[in-house]
C-alpha cells in the first residue's frame, strides 16, 4: 500500500480523513467572502514545502565556491516556483527546510564553499536583494530576499552560514571561522528580519554550536510573534520550551531534515505532538528523501492538522492552509462525572481505588473491587527506539492493564469493538535514551507489533487493523508530555482529550477511523538531560 497522504484532521472527528490537498485547502481556504475582514482578523495563510534537494554527488570533495552556488542555484530555482505558486494562493509565510539548499554529510573543510557569510541582524538592518554588494559571500541570503519581495510574505529558510573569529576569542575554531547550521527569516519587503543558529546538532561535524543559545522571536502584522528552531532542537528544553515559557510565542516556524524512525519518533508524528502539547501551530518543513527515510512535513494546529507524509513518490510538495492566529488547545478533563460515559467514570474510579458502579433505571450495580484490578498477563522486555522496553501483551477485548519501570507506572483501560489478528502491548520506559542522541525520557506506549511474537513489539510498521477505546495514563515526574498518535497509513489523529487526574497525565480516545499503529505518552525530564 502506498504511503502518500497529505490529510487533514480535526478533533473529535468521527469520519475518515480527506486523503488529497484540495480536499484539505478546501478547508483551510473556504471562507466566504462576507467574512473576509474576519478571516483577516482571526486566521492567516501559510505555507510549507517539502522539498527533494539536489544533492552534492560528493559531498566530501572540496568544490570552488562557483561550483557550490551552481548547485545551489538548482535548489534555490524550485524555491521560486514555490514561492510564486504559494503568493497565488495568498501565503502570507513560507518555510522551507533545513539542509534543503546546500545537502548534508559534508566535513568542515568540504562544506566551507557552500557557506554564505552572515552579519547579525540585531546590529546590521539589511536587504540583501536591494543592497547586494554590501558585504561578500551572500549570494544565497541575496536570492532568499528577492524570492521574500517577489512573492510578498515572510520566508523562512536554512542555509550554512560562517562568521570570521579572532584568536583571543577562546572558543574560536583552529581555522579562524565559526561555521552555524542558520534559518534566516525574511520580511516581506526582503530585509534580514533575525537569525537562529541550531543549538542541538545531529551528528554534524560540518557545524559549531553557538556559544549561546539563539532565542530567537519575530513579529509579524498577520499573527503577531512567531518562534524559530531546528529538527533535533524539538526533543530539548533550549531553545524550544523556553521560547514558549518565556516569551509566549503561539506560532513555531521549524524546519528539519528528519529521518523517520517509528514507533514514536517519526516527523509528522513529533510536529504534531509538540502542537498538541504546547497549544502552539507549527509551521513544519521536512527533506524529502525517502529513500533515506526523510518525509513528513505539516502546518499543524493543537486541534487539527495538514501534513504530507509519502515514501514513494520522489516529487516535493507544498502544503498550504489557513492558521489561527490565536490557536485553542486541548482542555484537560473536570470531575463532573455525571456527564461523562461510562469508560471515563470507570478511569476515575481506578485512579480513587473506588470500585466500579453503575446506575440504571432501578438500582445502582456495583462491580466487586476485585473485577477492576490489575489484570496479570505475563511481563517481557523488547527494544524499541533503540531503549530497553517493559511490556505486557494486550489481549481480550477489554480490560486494565499496568507495567512499570522505575519510578513510572503506566495504564491502559481498554475496551475493542472486534479483536483483530495482531498482537498489540502496553510499554514502559524510564530511563536515559543514549542512541542517536543522549536524553532521559518516561514513555508510556502502546503499540502494534511487527508480528505475533514478544520480540516484535517495537519494530517499525505503518498499517494496523486494531481499533480501541481507550484510557492511557502514566504517574509521570514531568510536567512537559507529547502526546503520540499514529493510525494505519501514517495516519495522524488527535485525543479526544488530555490531562492532569489525581497526580496521572492522561490521553483518552474513543472512535478510531483506522487502526491503531502507536498511542504514545512521551514525557521529557530535560533537568536529567
Amino acid at each position: 500500500m502506498r504511503s502518500r497522504f497529505m490529510v487533514c484532521i480535526m478533533s473529535g472527528a468521527r469520519t475518515a480523513p480527506a486523503l488529497f490537498f484540495l480536499g484539505c485547502s478546501a478547508l483551510a481556504l473556504g471562507v466566504s467572502s462576507a467574512s473576509q475582514e474576519h478571516r483577516e482578523a482571526e486566521y492567516y495563510v501559510a505555507a510549507v514545502y517539502e522539498h527533494p534537494s539536489v544533492l552534492s554527488p560528493n559531498p566530501l570533495e572540496l568544490v570552488s565556491r562557483q561550483e557550490a552556488l551552481e548547485l545551489m542555484k538548482q535548489n534555490l530555482d524550485v524555491y521560486e516556483q514555490q514561492v510564486m505558486a504559494a503568493a497565488q494562493k495568498g501565503v502570507q509565510i513560507i518555510v522551507f527546510p533545513e539542509d534543503g539548499i546546500h545537502g548534508f554529510n559534508f566535513t568542515r573543510t568540504s562544506i566551507y564553499p557552500f557557506l554564505d557569510f552572515m552579519p547579525s541582524p540585531k546590529l546590521v538592518r539589511w536587504n540583501p536583494c536591494l543592497e547586494p554588494f554590501r558585504f561578500n559571500d551572500t549570494e544565497v541570503l541575496q536570492r532568499l530576499s528577492c524570492m521574500a519581495i517577489k512573492g510578498g510574505m515572510f520566508l523562512v529558510a536554512n542555509l550554512g552560514t560562517k562568521q570570521p573569529c579572532l584568536s583571543s576569542d577562546p572558543g574560536c575554531p583552529q581555522d579562524g571561522r565559526y561555521q552555524f547550521n542558520t534559518n534566516v527569516v525574511f520580511s516581506d519587503n526582503g530585509t534580514l528580519v533575525d537569525r537562529y543558529r541550531k543549538h542541538n546538532l545531529y551528528f554534524e561535524a560540518a557545524f559549531d554550536t553557538p556559544a549561546n543559545v539563539d532565542l530567537i522571536t519575530f513579529d509579524t502584522p498577520f499573527a503577531g510573534k512567531f518562534g524559530v528552531f531546528t529538527c533535533f532542537d524539538i526533543l530539548f528544553f533550549d531553545p524550544a520550551v523556553r521560547l514558549l515559557r518565556d516569551f509566549e510565542v503561539k506560532h513555531i516556524v521549524y524546519p528539519t531534515a528528519w529521518m523517520n524512525q517509528l514507533p514514536l519518533l517519526a516527523a509528522i508524528e513529533i510536529q504534531k505532538a509538540f502542537a498538541t502539547a504546547f497549544g502552539v501551530n507549527v509551521l513544519a518543513a521536512n527533506i524529502h528523501h525517502p529513500t533515506l527515510g526523510m518525509t513528513g512535513s505539516g502546518i499543524h494546529t493543537p486541534l487539527k492538522s495538514f501534513w504530507y507524509h509519502d515514501m514513494d513518490d520522489p516529487k516535493g510538495h507544498l502544503i498550504i492552509a489557513q492558521v489561527a492566529t490565536n490557536p485553542q488547545g486541548l482542555t484537560g478533563t473536570g470531575n463532573t462525572t455525571s456527564e461523562m460515559d461510562p469508560s471515563h467514570r470507570k478511569f476515575l474510579k481506578i485512579l480513587s481505588g473506588d470500585p466500579y458502579c453503575e446506575k440504571d433505571a432501578q438500582e445502582v450495580h456495583c462491580d466487586e473491587a476485585a473485577k477492576w484490578n490489575v489484570n496479570v498477563p505475563p511481563t517481557f522486555h523488547s527494544e524499541m527506539m533503540y531503549d530497553n522496553f517493559t511490556l505486557v501483551p494486550v489481549w481480550g477485548t477489554e480490560g486494565h492493564l499496568q507495567v512499570c519501570s522505575n519510578s513510572l507506572c503506566c495504564h491502559l483501560l481498554y475496551e475493542r469493538p472486534t479483536l483483530s489478528k495482531e498482537l498489540y502491548a502496553l510499554g514502559v520506559f524510564d530511563g536515559l535514551h543514549t542512541v542517536h542522541g543522549t536524553y532521559y525520557i518516561q514513555t508510556c506506549a502502546l503499540v502494534k507489533c511487527g508480528g505475533l511474537g514478544f520480540d516484535t513489539c517495537g519494530q517499525e510498521i505503518t498499517e494496523a487493523e486494531g481499533l480501541f477505546d481507550f484510557h492511557l495514563w502514566g504517574n509521570f515526574s514531568t510536567l512537559y508530555i507529547f502526546p503520540l498518535f499514529l493510525t494505519s497509513g501514517m495516519t495522524l489523529d488527535t485525543p479526544d482529550q488530555l490531562g492532569w487526574e489525581n497526580d496521572h497525565y492522561f490521553l483518552r480516545k474513543r472512535g478510531l477511523s483506522s487502526g491503531l499503529v502507536t498511542a504514545a505518552l512521551y514525557g521529557r525530564l530535560y533537568e536529567r538531560k
